[in-house]
């Protein structure tokens, strides 16, 4: 099996480094891994997940608590509120940072003493599925590495992309508005470096070998300490080609193929997941042929979704659903609605006309929303819009703000967790966090909009008063989750087919891998009530079948379904 393994490690690298050796680079990365000759390969096509999978997204800091280490703070939080709720936590960079609210990692291997410990890192793994942020494609220039690389000394002296100053870098694809050639004084002179997102974040060199082991080292700390979930970041950007777009380059789909085949060969039960910020049949692509990405994250879903809860037509969410190809075993979509980032709008390039978008945009500006922009062919196109999820969904197009916002923000996760894949939830989306705007002010970053950071005390207070709005969301969105956690056809990839019940009603099909449960996903998207004729959904009449959400029974299958606004009807045949 060990030189299985060898041998397939060689094949790829052939493709990155076809001028290197690659035997001895293969037993390289095995060393680095940990890895002795003879390691098992892992079970081939194994769906390391189940329908009980609920993730949570939270920065280390995003719940506070006076005299206590925000990791503390997060786990006794999360084990208070959430432990029956969600299985698995996304910390974003809890490492030593510079800028960009962690994603510019001055130091891989160490906690940001600020937030905690490995120690409390550890603890929050040994209770949920932990997963973390493999910020690969670039590092602060603050990092020793970037120091190093200044004063020509290794480590980091060619850790770093460089390019000189009249380089045409006018197909490079960019996220953002900033310049992407930085010019550095060295002690060998000024030199030019390649920084596809800030000027504090450098892009990293995987043209050299070392910087690829480099972070086979990296992982296999993050294995060591608990991580089973890898978020890789801004990976689509990790190859560098003068000449190309510097996007989805094949180096970087082998490069994802070599670091998914090292770790699960150290952990088989571990996952991968690549952060592909970009229109979907691109995003598709991470998939490879069930050897790159385990997980990609459904990227498309959240303008999607909020465009058809605000415009109250589900035209283009039903057609970009039918056109999703389902996940082989082995592999899954996550889904999410909101992130730390902000609601993307190049994953809606080929679904929303030009128009659509600009209405889109204008409604969520309405709603109190920014918009970051990028430049593409020497112009600024908007790349996605800053707003809280609860802001986002406080109206409609035709009639602004409204008294259904509660009811559209439970629609649209009802929506979300029914879907194939694994439910993704930021942890402000659980709370009903609203627009942050001292946020922004104080930090001067439209981001920082949908970044609150709580105190304890205070958030619990409100999650106990029956009355607010948090304590509302979140006992509504944990019993959804309760419900679908005991789902067999809720399983990331039972069976999953799109219902035709018009524009204004949303709806699609699970069955379970074994067959013994249906489910009938039916949504009003609307601000009016709507009817939907059972004869429409097709049930078996020799089945008993009940909403799952309401706990009302069908006894009449030639009747109708009506749905008040915005309701959420799951009809199983298995209670």
């Amino acid at each position: 099996m060990g030189q299985g393994l060898q041998a397939r490690l060689m094949g790829m690298l052939e493709t990155v480094y076809p001028d290197l050796d690659s035997g001895f680079l293969a037993q390289q990365l095995m060393k680095a891994m940990g890895l002795a000759p003879d390691v098992p390969a892992p079970p081939a096509h194994t769906n390391n997940w189940a329908e009980s999978d609920i993730l949570l997204i939270s920065y280390a800091d995003s719940i506070q608590s006076s005299g206590e280490k925000p990791l503390h703070t997060l786990r006794r939080f999360l084990h208070h509120q959430f432990a029956d709720t969600v299985s698995a936590v996304h910390i974003l960079p809890f490492f030593p940072y510079s800028s960009d609210d962690g994603f510019s990692v001055m130091d891989y291997l160490a906690v940001n003493e600020s937030h905690g410990s490995w120690q409390d890192i550890e603890a929050i793994a040994g209770e949920f599925r932990l997963m973390a942020d493999l910020v690969i494609n670039h590092m602060s220039a603050r990092s020793r590495w970037f120091e190093n690389f200044r004063k020509r000394v290794d480590p980091g002296k060619d850790y770093f992309v460089e390019a000189k100053p009249d380089t045409d870098v006018s197909m490079v694809v960019r996220p953002r508005t900033s310049p992407l050639l930085n010019p550095v004084q060295t002690a060998d002179g000024e030199r030019y470096v390649w920084c596809t997102f800030s000027e504090d974040q450098v892009d990293l060199e995987f043209r050299n070998p070392k910087v690829l082991l480099e972070f086979v080292g990296i992982i296999r700390h993050y294995l060591e300490r608990g991580v089973r979930w890898f978020r890789m970041d801004a990976v689509a950007f990790l190859w560098k080609e003068a000449g190309t777009p510097c996007i989805h380059l094949q180096q970087t789909h082998e490069l994802i193929k070599i670091l998914r085949l090292l770790i699960e060969h150290h952990t088989p039960n571990a996952v991968v997941i690549t952060e592909t910020n970009v229109p979907n049949r691109e995003n598709l692509t991470y998939f490879g042929n069930a050897n790159e990405a385990h997980v990609i994250y459904n990227f498309s879903l959240p303008p999607l979704l909020i465009q058809t809860l605000v415009t109250g037509n589900c035209r283009h969410l039903k057609t970009w659903l039918m056109s999703m190809p389902p996940a082989q075993v082995g592999t899954t979509y996550l889904n999410f609605i909101a992130s730390h980032d902000g609601i993307g709008m190049r994953p809606t390039d080929g679904l929303l006309s030009d128009e659509e978008k600009q209405q889109l945009i204008a409604t969520m500006e309405t709603f109190g929303g920014k918009v970051s922009y990028r430049h593409t062919n020497g112009e600024e196109q908007a790349y996605e819009i800053n707003i809280a999820l609860y802001d986002a969904l406080k109206g409609t197009v035709e009639q602004g703000p409204d008294s259904w916002q509660m009811a559209r923000f439970l629609c649209a996760h009802a929506i979300m967790l029914a879907l194939e894949g694994i439910p993704a939830f930021y942890i402000h989306s659980l709370v009903g966090t609203e627009n942050d705007y001292a946020r922004v002010e104080h930090t001067g970053r439209l981001r920082s909009i949908n970044r609150a950071q709580w105190d304890r005390d205070d958030l619990e207070a409100r999650l106990n008063d029956p009355l607010s709005h948090h304590s509302q969301v979140c006992r509504e969105l944990k019993r959804l989750i309760a419900i679908r956690r005991r789902q067999p056809a809720f399983h990331p990839n039972a069976t999953q087919f799109t219902l035709h019940l018009g524009l204004q009603v949303f709806g699609f099909w699970r069955q379970s891998v074994r067959r013994d449960q249906s489910i009938f996903c039916i949504y009003n998207v609307t601000d009016e009530v709507r009817q939907v004729a059972l004869s429409d959904i097709n049930l078996i009449g020799t089945d008993c079948w009940v909403d799952l959400i309401s706990g009302q029974a069908v006894d009449d299958f030639s009747g109708e379904l009506t749905l008040k606004p915005y309701q959420s009807v799951w009809l199983s045949n298995r209670a």
